[in-house]
């Protein structure tokens, strides 16, 4: 393992992130607000998911891991009721198919973590140099549309790393999806690891392609680059931790912008990188067999037919992801009534009923929250995906979650006919709205007017994931929001176009300057 000089990995140095499990009692019950944290302490308790927000001086945000996005309607209602006692009443569903828990005070940490254990939930490990949330298709194990159940790999691959000092100081961040669907549900291309299911042209066994170095975030989308490499499902998970702890040993700890899995990969090249992996997997790696997927993608949202007769799926959108206490409690209502108290989250930041007897479709489609949450959804507004925002989030440099909805409200009254059309929010250049992924995304911005200092965006087209990942071109930049109502329905209008842009990187290169000629 490298050592690093920034002042995060100082702090790990000090002691391992993981260790503040063992002091959090003592923190909560002497530091009421969040002044006389020490700053090594303050970035340790992101091992327990629990962020220090400076929009909100003295509230902090937690974040709960819930692994392949299947949760049960008692972990809602334990969320729901930590959210209404010790919160805000907020909550946010995330892109990693996480819930985040919004104004927690530092003192009531303790009892929010012994809560969780009580329902089979963890904040563990969710934020700074850790494996975050491990993706999946919200529909794994449910679903027609794909080769085979992959979840179960997630599960066994987060039980080899959570609470495991072997994996609790990593360089960076790292970004996980282990997916069977066949139709791109989750952003695989902007992964660390990325693993998808695909064929063995020899003898039809099922099993994973895998792609690395993929990321969003600050210099923009880096799409995956293939491993060459196919695993078998039993030693995928096996596999996966093994290139996590190459991440671990190999990569940078100098400058955190450059400490993601993608600049080790770019560093060393893919070849050097599969060499390293296959010496420490014992073997060489086989090559990649047959990509299994379409070129189509799916968000699960409406009603779908699930493998077994009789049972559908029920996928409810839920503009810019945001809650409340009571919207979690009707939704685990909803799923022990009409099914098994099953839900799923999406990384679209919507949720879906799981098993839902067909003949109860009819009552379940005539409940009123479905015309909060709707399973037919304008386009507009399923496929709606934002960030946090500067409400909450000190990097943000524009609020999202209000102006991204009343937007997209707007034009799907003047578009009632618009098709798919992913529109995504990022309130600064981190990009966790993965604004770079979609149709049309927004990145905040700051513009200045007349000496007026306004909120603006950049916008980009054509970002998409799946086979053929592309990351979004940027068509224009300082648009104040304000005339966004104005500006997004030219778009629109020429999407289709625009969605097939391409930047000639190359251009300006082929420029030949050359000194203009005296006038005689």
């Amino acid at each position: 393992m490298k050592t690093g000089t920034n002042p995060i990995e100082r702090h790990k140095a000090e002691k391992d992130g993981l260790d503040i499990l063992t002091e959090i009692e003592e923190l909560a019950a002497h530091h009421g607000g969040w002044e006389t944290l020490e700053p090594g302490d303050r970035e340790r308790l992101k091992w327990i998911g629990t962020f220090f927000r400076k929009p909100t001086p003295g509230r902090f945000m937690m974040r709960i891991r819930i692994t392949n996005g299947q949760a049960t309607s008692r972990q809602l209602r334990a969320l729901a009721e930590a959210a209404r006692r010790l919160g805000n009443d907020t909550l946010d569903l995330t892109t990693r198919q996480q819930i985040q828990l919004r104004a927690i005070q530092i003192k009531d940490v303790p009892e929010i973590l012994e809560a969780l254990r009580g329902v089979d939930l963890t904040s563990l490990q969710t934020g700074l140099d850790n494996v975050r949330n491990v993706n999946c298709c919200p529909l794994a194990g449910l679903t027609g549309a794909e080769l085979f159940d992959a979840s179960p790999v997630g599960f066994e691959y987060t039980d080899s790393f959570l609470n495991n000092k072997e994996f609790s100081n990593l360089p960076r961040k790292f970004n996980v999806t282990i997916t069977g669907c066949l139709e791109n549900c989750t952003h695989s291309e902007t992964q660390d690891l990325g693993m998808t299911p695909a064929v063995r042209r020899s003898d039809g066994v099922s099993g994973f392609n895998v792609t690395v170095g993929g990321k969003m975030g600050s210099g923009g989308m880096t799409v995956a680059q293939p491993l060459d490499a196919f695993v078998e499902q039993s030693e995928a998970a096996r596999l996966a931790a093994a290139i996590t702890r190459l991440f671990r040993d190999e990569g940078s700890r100098e400058q955190r912008t450059r400490n993601r899995l993608a600049f080790l990969i770019q560093d060393w090249g893919i070849g050097r990188f599969r060499s390293e992996l296959e010496m420490r997997w014992g073997k060489p790696l086989e090559e990649a067999q047959e990509d299994a997927r379409t070129t189509a993608g799916t968000d699960h949202l409406g009603v779908q037919a699930q493998r077994a007769p009789g049972l559908s799926s029920v996928g409810l959108s839920v503009p810019t992801g945001r809650v409340t206490s009571s919207d979690l409690d009707g939704l685990a209502r909803l799923a022990d009534s009409y099914g098994n108290g099953e839900l799923r989250l999406t990384t679209g930041q919507n949720i879906i009923l799981a098993n839902v007897a067909d003949a109860g479709l009819p009552a379940l489609l005539s409940e009123p929250l479905l015309k909060v949450f709707s399973p037919n959804a304008h386009p507009f507004l399923r496929g709606l995906v934002t960030c946090t925002g500067k409400d909450y989030c000190n990097l943000a440099l524009v609020e999202t979650k209000t102006i991204s909805l009343g937007l997209s409200e707007r034009l799907a009254q003047r578009f009632p006919l618009a098709g798919t059309t992913s529109i995504n929010w990022s309130g600064c250049p981190a990009g966790c709205g993965n604004h770079h992924a979609a149709d049309i995304g927004f990145q905040g911005a700051k513009a200045r007017i007349n000496g007026e200092i306004v909120d603006a965006v950049s916008i980009f087209v054509g970002g998409r994931t799946g086979p053929d990942a592309r990351p979004g071109e940027k068509i224009m930049e300082l648009v104040p929001v304000s005339l966004l109502e104005d500006v997004v329905p030219v778009i629109l209008s020429n999407l289709d176009t625009l969605r097939s842009l391409h930047r000639d990187s190359e251009a300006e290169s082929r420029v030949v300057m050359v000194p203009a000629m005296p006038v005689i």
